[in-house]
């Protein structure tokens, strides 16, 4: 008999975008024992799918365990993170939606306004989760139109703003001071920012701010800024940009400094998210 173990499927990601439809973006991991994540959040409202074996969920505050079946829902700005249990196998599929385009959908009888925040964290129900796999397989078809795709992506999330967008939606403004060392940052993300700067901008102690910061973004004003310049690195590599020119561009000391901190955020190097 032999000794030899199955090889384990690809922990590469697989990445998908079409030019044709720049609101949403797909990815999905086979094996996700490898793949970890550091607590950081998105630009844009976030959904995915385990498809195999569970892992830990966490967002904001909590954190639960999670199994095939489940559907998770991370509006802009959220933090969270996914992970492997010990060494057991787990799989996943997730979309990344431009909020403005999902708000024409949840407000196309009233004209122009803004993303509504879905209150729930995940979801167990059956024809979401089975919508957001069709939905998945049609986008990554070569052979599926744009028509095809685009239609699919409409009704797909027409269905979850029926399932989930009657909840109570998520009205968490932080206060004023806390909001402006936020928009220093995203502001000033590409320079060699110091606690005292942001302190002095907002009017406010190190010790408050610290604290302050935390409680409302759920990261230290460090971890937001890391944060900041990873989503900003994202956008260019997905324009093509040039890994060196993003790293220079972003903030980080070198290309280096951005792989390592690249692939702590989204568990995949620069090189294979620009491709």
């Amino acid at each position: 008999m032999s000794n030899a173990t199955a090889p384990r499927p690809a922990t590469r990601p697989f990445f998908w975008r079409d030019a044709e439809l720049p609101f949403i973006e797909a990815r999905s991991v086979e094996d996700g024992r490898q793949v970890c994540y550091s607590r950081h959040s998105h630009t844009v409202f976030s959904i995915g799918a385990i498809t195999s074996g569970c892992s830990t969920y966490l967002l904001e505050k909590s954190t639960l365990r999670i199994g095939e079946g489940t559907v998770v829902l991370m509006n802009p700005g959220q933090v969270h993170a996914c992970n492997p249990i010990d060494d057991q196998p787990w799989s996943y599929i997730m979309l990344y939606v431009d909020p403005t385009w999902l708000a024409t959908l949840q407000h196309e009888h009233e004209g122009s306004a803004s993303f509504q925040p879905l209150a729930p964290s995940h979801s167990h129900d059956r024809a979401l989760f089975d919508g957001l796999l069709e939905l998945y397989a049609i986008l990554i078809d070569a052979d599926a139109s744009v028509l095809h795709k685009h239609c699919t992506a409409v009704a797909f999330f027409a269905l979850m703003q029926r399932l989930l967008g009657s909840a109570t939606a998520l009205n968490d403004k932080p206060a004023p001071r806390i909001e402006q060392a936020a928009d220093y940052i995203d502001t000033h993300f590409s320079q060699a920012i110091r606690l005292d700067d942001i302190c002095q901008a907002v009017h406010l102690s190190p010790s408050y701010l610290i604290r302050a910061f935390e409680q409302r973004y759920h990261m230290t004003p460090h971890a937001y800024l890391l944060n900041r310049r990873i989503q900003q690195a994202h956008r260019q590599l997905r324009e093509g940009r040039l890994i060196a020119d993003v790293a220079c561009d972003t903030g980080f000391a070198d290309q280096a400094h951005l792989q390592r901190e690249f692939k702590k955020h989204l568990a995949a190097t620069p090189g294979q998210y620009r491709l």
